[in-house]
């Protein structure tokens, strides 16, 4: 495991009913594929040594002795090798049989996990067969040559690399209360589980649900594998299921109904259970209140492997999927509508004041505005949209503005700073030719200062319009666009701001915001270029916005390492960025969001509308003066 990340697999053999040598032969097959792929813990269907549907035959001594015997045999066949298998077999402990899982690794039966909850209703009628774990006194036994202590208490098995994992098997899951359960508030960050369910109409779905939800709840890793095609088709079909979830999300699900063995393979982010784990007050408290003694096995220590991200990293995860874009836009901008709607209510206020840039902030920031005037039954124009044209405004962002004020029947004020900074500076005696951080800051305060002036005079709010990603960077003048009376766009990250002003556009069917959507980002605080373009590019300057927000997604939201956060961004941005140009925006960001801290301890309120916010009252709390050298050391590992 490296980088936090345990490679698993969900195996589904090829099975004959009773046919031991046959599944056997079947079942290293696979291993064999799983260890040549580093897969470190693989899972196999429920009874899968003799086939789950062998109904009576599991009254023949004979079969289970059969069971004990092909057992030996893998065990002999992992001899030599490091993956982790657990396979189901039935097992013989005194009088009574259980369907248990083995988990088996080169050559040694690590443990024995017995099956609890027993289906005995509809197409199922285990206990006919079967004893539950609760009828288990613990003790020790033999099985397949080798000494086990089998037991009813929770079983946890950790890898030489500290993941910690347990086992279910498949009606267990279903139970209100799973084995799982207390596993995982004993310590198991990912669960196996060997399962036999037959397919019926609406079933899949239903449980590809059930295992999402059981792994958010408990915030595991759960790889699930049921048997397939092979399986007696007397009065109900298999189809093969092979799924692994991590904290409520599928990362993969094999072919259903395949008439072929099949093996799926994914990274479980084992450091990022914990992490969210450890940041849960609910689970830790959960975690105290459950008292678990749970019997721990150490698997056996591996060879070292060359390490390889192989599952796939989502390169803007604040963006929703496709088919959730709408629902999603729809839900932050009702967010963002009600957190400013609330503001207005309270001080009973009915005008806001804003500047107009002709950019995506300032777009989307009046967008809101208006929608929670509409929200609240106030009149338009009681929204003061001011565009404030500088040294470097265009006429393509400043007639954008015009229009989109115009569009939106809102009050309209054009004040141009020019004069007045001009002014300031012969007061302070800089040269207007520099064109350095005196020279941008200047611009930025004026444009605040007439905006909380007319605010002032109009009885109004200022409504800011600066967004995540900017107080991130501190990509903000410090009390100048940094500053506000409410904040819409506080918690709305700028690679999200583009989609939600993509989506209105397609909303409102108006041209000028997809325009606005196409003009490159720029503060616009030097001039223009000689044919009347931005030269001012802050993604030239700090870094495209894509790669930011990624970095600041899994900083703020998992608490990764830049080492770790520079190997996803890899995988995500591979054949869009090389690897030196990764590694020189996170060294950026790294010193951007530690040395610009001090500007976030005192921004204005605004609202929360992801699982990232970085409000000093609220998710971020960080001290102004923290060092960044342990970060950028970390990314020269």
């Amino acid at each position: 495991m490296k980088y936090g990340f345990l490679k698993v697999a969900a195996a589904i053999p090829a099975v004959k009913v009773a046919d031991v040598d046959y599944n056997i032969v079947q079942i290293e097959s696979l291993i064999a594929q799983a260890e040549g792929q580093g897969v470190e813990v693989m899972v196999f269907p429920e009874l899968c040594l003799t086939g789950y549907s062998c109904q009576d035959l599991f009254r023949e001594q004979l079969l289970i002795d059969k069971a004990e015997e092909g057992l030996l045999v893998l065990l002999d066949f992992t001899r030599k090798l490091d993956v982790v298998c657990i396979v189901g077999l039935p097992v013989q402990i005194g009088s009574l049989l259980y369907n248990c899982a083995a988990v088996i690794q080169g050559g040694t039966l690590l443990g024995v996990v017995p099956k609890t909850y027993l289906p005995n209703y509809g197409e199922f009628y285990e206990k006919r067969w079967f004893a539950s774990a609760d009828d288990l006194s613990p003790q020790d036994v033999y099985l397949a040559g080798s000494p086990v202590h089998i037991t009813s208490e929770p079983v946890i098995f950790s890898t030489c690399d500290g993941a910690r994992f347990g086992i279910e098997i498949c009606e267990d899951v279903w139970a209100p209360t799973p084995p799982s359960n207390r596993l995982t508030l004993a310590g198991a960050d990912i669960i196996f589980n060997l399962s036999a369910s037959d397919e019926l109409t609406g079933k899949h779905q239903y449980l590809r649900q059930l295992l999402c939800q059981q792994s958010a709840r408990t915030m595991c890793g759960y790889v699930y594998a049921s048997c397939g095609f092979g399986e007696s088709t007397q009065d109900v079909v298999y189809g093969g299921n092979a799924m692994i979830m991590e904290n409520g999300h599928l990362l993969c699900e094999g072919e259903r109904f395949s008439f072929q063995p099949q093996i799926k393979i994914m990274q479980i982010d084992v450091e990022r259970l914990q992490l969210e784990r450890r940041t849960n007050s609910t689970f830790i408290t959960a975690q105290s209140r459950v008292k678990c003694n749970p019997v721990n096995i150490t698997c056996k220590p591996v060879m070292s492997r060359d390490f390889e991200l192989v599952r796939p990293v989502d390169p803007h995860p604040f963006i929703p999927a496709e088919g959730k874009m709408q629902e999603t836009c729809e839900e932050i901008l009702n967010i963002q509508v009600a957190g400013l709607a609330k503001r207005l209510y309270h001080i009973n206020g009915s005008k806001a004041v804003i500047g107009i840039s002709g950019g995506l902030d300032s777009t989307l920031a009046l967008l809101v505005t208006v929608k929670a005037f509409d929200k609240l039954g106030l009149d338009r124009r009681g929204i003061i949209g001011i565009t404030m044209p500088g040294f470097g405004t265009t006429d393509r962002t400043h007639d954008n503005a015009v229009k989109l004020m115009k569009l939106l029947g809102v009050t309209a004020r054009e004040i141009s700073i020019a004069k007045a900074v001009t002014q300031h500076f012969q007061d302070i005696g800089h040269d207007a030719k520099v064109h350095d951080v005196t020279y941008e800051n200047s611009q930025a305060r004026e444009r605040t200062q007439i905006l909380m002036d007319v605010a002032n005079r109009e009885n109004a709010i200022v409504v800011g319009t600066g967004d995540l990603s900017e107080l991130a960077l501190g990509w903000a003048t410090y009390n100048g666009d940094h500053m506000s009376m409410y904040g819409v766009n506080a918690g709305v990250p700028k690679t999200l701001v583009r989609h939600l002003v993509t989506f209105l556009a397609g909303e409102m069917a108006t041209e000028v915001l997809l325009d606005i959507v196409d003009t490159p980002i720029s503060p616009e605080l030097i001039p223009a270029d000689e044919h009347g373009n931005i030269r001012q590019k802050t993604e030239d300057l700090v870094g495209p916005y894509e790669l930011h927000d990624f970095f600041l997604y899994y900083f703020l939201r998992f608490g990764f390492r830049p080492s770790k956060i520079l190997v996803l961004a890899r995988q995500a941005f591979k054949g869009t960025y090389d690897d030196e140009v990764i590694k020189r925006w996170l060294q950026t960001f790294c010193r951007r969001f530690f040395s610009q801290q001090f500007k976030r301890s005192c921004m204005p309120d605004g609202p929360k509308v992801g699982s990232v916010s970085l409000s000093p009252r609220g998710d971020w709390r960080m001290p102004s003066d923290a060092s960044s050298a342990l970060w950028l050391k970390d990314i020269e590992r």
